[in-house]
């Protein structure tokens, strides 16, 4: 029987003001739709600062009536809809819940109670954290009442909003293999309706996730008790017209569909299709086609496995849908090459219509070349134009009208060529880091090791390393640069490469598709980093709040 348990990550650090070197590398885009900081409670007018707490009405010799000795927790003002059995609470209260204040018996008032106080609070709003990683939106509050919100904690730290596990460990008989239950990737779909659609695949399994939220549950059923049971015909004399009851928040994780038995090797891609009705998975010779809701057959779109194994020279490390063309997508290969493929021109794609690489320099060849050259991810930009890479040493830019060369080559960390040697023994170089764009495709994000990650502005090449760790999860804490020494004028604050952490790896990132917000996985922590761009001015505004 499937454990429905899903693991959305544990924002373990605050959104933070990070004031980046580049004023053009922000607005920091965005990262995830607008959905976590949305407890009915927080968003309560008393505890942002209301004009209700300096009323008038709280000195009133009425508050000192017998009638405020009723204990504080069976006032419905500080039971705030708790989550079901499939999450986890939607924040960590922050200090402020300690206050004195809501220690005191007013608190319990009857007069809290009253109509006049609750036409004054919002009604019960409630919404769901589309992603994490890749990620949708995920912050969907008024930007105001954000920043209200991050200033009352002060450790800056959030809980997980919901829980479900996507997959369990399962075994191949026939090829006496164990699949682990590891999520390899997840993607989002379009958002249709109030619910939320997203994929996740392990090594073999694909499955399509319903998540959705509900506040009421209907009652008066004419043929069921309140328990669930039907009840005995005979025994209904009446009749009643069923009504929507106010509950407790639930958030509701179904499984709708699995998509087995499509890929003989480990899937290493997922992506949505433009026209909302297919995707495709990738594993490392084969790319299929699906159809959302057919389970039972995939179409195979390319097959690069040879009739010799022996004669394999390469294979597929990720693949992408265009994000306008629906016939149009790419694939990478571990040979540092991409192909572009057009479902128009035939149904099996195995010729491709434009291949992209870069020319190997003869005299820099070494047993490492073909090691490091192996792309680990591709993604469009927003405008379909051009495409991003990343391999081991280098993040490229290429466009889908000049095949010859990528336009653009950022070196991340070229201070670790001359340490190759060591990481392929520890089997470092085999890491696979991702990039991102940012929403107006000025700016890349992909990252690197010791919780470090690069930023690159395109427009004047420049790039920043910065750092995500556990001191910069503090409100209103400063992002700050580093600086890798590799010779030269040693800098206070710079890091030598020999002292680089090769265990605190940045692999996962994700960049909001509209607003200043990055999202940074970083060993078991999720950063969330946002960059205010003041109104006044072009460039960040480093007194901004915090969320």
């Amino acid at each position: 029987m499937e454990v429905v348990t899903i693991l959305l990550y544990s924002l373990s650090s605050p959104v933070l003001s990070s004031p980046l070197p580049l004023s053009s590398l922000l607005p920091l885009p965005s990262l995830f739709s607008p959905y976590l900081l949305s407890s009915p409670l927080l968003s309560s007018p008393l505890l942002s600062s209301s004009p209700l707490l300096s009323s008038p009405l709280l000195s009133s010799p009425l508050l000192s009536s017998p009638l405020l000795s009723s204990p504080l927790l069976s006032s419905p003002l500080l039971s705030p809809p708790t989550s079901s059995h499939l999450l986890s609470s939607l924040l960590s209260l922050p200090p402020l819940f300690s206050s004195p204040l809501l220690s005191s018996p007013l608190l319990s008032s009857p007069l809290l109670s009253s109509p006049l106080l609750s036409s004054l609070l919002p009604p019960t709003s409630s919404h769901l954290l589309s992603s994490l990683l890749p990620l949708p939106p995920l912050l969907s509050q008024p930007k105001g009442e954000l920043d209200q919100v991050g200033e009352t904690g002060e450790s800056g730290e959030y809980n997980v909003y919901s829980t479900f596990q996507s997959h369990e460990p399962d075994f191949d008989y026939l090829k006496s293999l164990e699949i682990e239950e590891k999520i390899n990737k997840i993607r989002w779909l379009p958002q249709q309706n109030a619910a939320h659609f997203l994929l996740s695949t392990n090594d073999k399994t694909i499955k399509l996730w319903k998540v959705s939220e509900r506040d009421k549950q209907p009652e008066g059923y004419n043929l069921k008790d309140e328990e669930g049971r039907v009840k005995d015909i005979s025994t209904v004399t009446s009749l009643q017209v069923p009504v929507l009851r106010p509950t407790d928040l639930m958030v509701e994780v179904r499984p709708r569909r699995v998509f087995s038995n499509g890929h003989t090797y480990h899937v290493n891609s997922i992506s949505v299709n433009s026209d909302g009705e297919t995707y495709l998975s990738a594993d490392d010779l084969r790319i299929n086609m699906w159809h959302l809701g057919i389970t039972d057959r995939s179409f195979n779109i390319v097959d690069i496995k040879p009739a010799n194994m022996e004669e394999l020279t390469e294979v597929i490390t990720a693949a992408e849908f265009h994000p306008h063309h629906c016939h149009l997508f790419v694939y990478s290969s571990s040979k540092g090459s991409l192909r572009l493929c057009d479902m128009r021109a035939s149904a099996l794609c195995d010729r491709h219509t434009k291949l992209f690489e870069e020319p190997e320099d003869p005299g820099s060849r070494s047993f490492f070349s073909e090691i490091v050259s192996s792309v680990s991810d591709v993604k469009f930009s927003h405008n379909g134009r051009y495409l991003l890479t990343r391999d081991y040493l280098t993040a490229k830019v290429w466009d889908l009208h000049m095949e010859k060369g990528p336009v653009e080559t950022y070196q991340v960390h070229d201070y670790l060529r001359t340490k190759l040697c060591s990481l392929y023994e520890n089997d470092c170089i085999f890491d696979k880091f991702e990039c991102v764009w940012n929403s107006s495709d000025s700016v890349i994000m992909t990252g690197a090791y010791n919780s470090f990650f690069r930023m690159f502005d395109r427009e004047t090449g420049r790039g920043v390393t910065l750092e995500a760790w556990r001191e910069t999860s503090k409100p209103r804490a400063v992002l700050r640069t580093r600086r890798i020494y590799t010779g030269g004028k040693r800098r206070r604050g710079d890091v030598g490469v020999d002292s680089l952490d090769f265990t605190k790896k940045i692999l996962h990132m994700a960049w909001h598709p509209e607003e200043n917000i990055i999202a940074i996985a970083s060993t078991n922590n999720l950063y969330i980093f946002q960059d205010r761009v003041s109104p006044d001015t072009q460039g960040p505004d480093l007194g901004s709040d915090t969320i």
